[in-house]
């Protein structure tokens, strides 16, 4: 069948070739312009979008993979089911975003802020967290498999559920988080881990050596089988 500009089946007007091919086939629209205003779904693929003022804006389902959001300010923005593997997001804001379901995996996104995130079952596995800071972040069913969490703080954050396994939480802070159930720390290396308080009874694949290398007190429960090492408490860092 013939499509022209303009006419089409003698039925639509308007609608270039492109367009009324996608129509008929059901092939996806064409990706965003990186100029275009944020709105959900937006495809910003590989685009430069530094020190920004974006607080509060719907980025739900959008595709932000390989994006440069580095020093933006995401703060109470709707992450939900976003993509951002591999951006670089370096010292961004995420305060109070909504980011269940979103995917971080493998981001830049050392000294970051993501104090008081919703972010249930978001991925963060092989990311960069070095120093950033998910005070108060809801993150139950979280995954940070083989994340690099050196110094990153999760005071206050509910772990409940979340996959710390082969992670590198080397002196990160998890005192005052809260578990309600099972972790997992499968082979996490956690050198001066900060767990002073922490309730880790419930916690799966945590080993001798693993709360040896650690820092804890006596208010510090641990899984059956293991024991507080005589160097509890640690001085201060």
């Amino acid at each position: 069948m013939a499509i022209r500009h303009g006419v089409l089946g003698g039925g639509l007007f308007g609608i270039s070739t492109a367009v009324a091919l996608m129509w008929f086939t059901g092939a996806p629209p064409l990706a965003s312009d990186c100029s275009s205003m944020p709105v959900a779904g937006i495809d910003w693929r590989e685009c430069t979008k530094k020190n920004l003022m974006l607080q509060g804006s719907d980025f739900q389902g959008a595709n932000l993979a390989d994006a440069d959001l580095s020093l933006t300010n995401l703060s109470g923005t709707n992450l939900s089911s976003a993509n951002f593997e591999k951006a670089t997001l370096v010292r961004a804001w995420f305060t109070g975003a909504q980011a269940g379901k979103a995917n971080f995996s493998k981001i830049e996104a050392y000294r970051s802020g993501f104090e008081n995130v919703s972010a249930e079952g978001a991925s963060f596995a092989g990311a960069e967290l070095q120093r950033s800071n998910f005070g108060g972040a809801k993150l139950s069913g979280a995954n940070f498999e083989k994340a690099e969490l050196s110094r990153a703080s999760f005071a206050k954050a509910v772990l409940t559920g979340t996959n710390f396994s082969l992670a590198n939480l080397s002196r990160a802070d998890l005192s005052g988080a809260t578990l309600e159930g099972p972790a997992a720390f499968d082979r996490a290396f956690m050198f001066l881990t900060r767990i002073e308080g922490l309730d880790l009874s419930a916690a799966t694949g945590l080993e001798q050596a693993q709360i040896d290398l650690a820092c804890g007190d006596a208010k510090t429960k641990l899984p059956a089988g293991l024991s507080a090492p005589a160097s509890w408490p640690c001085e201060s860092d």
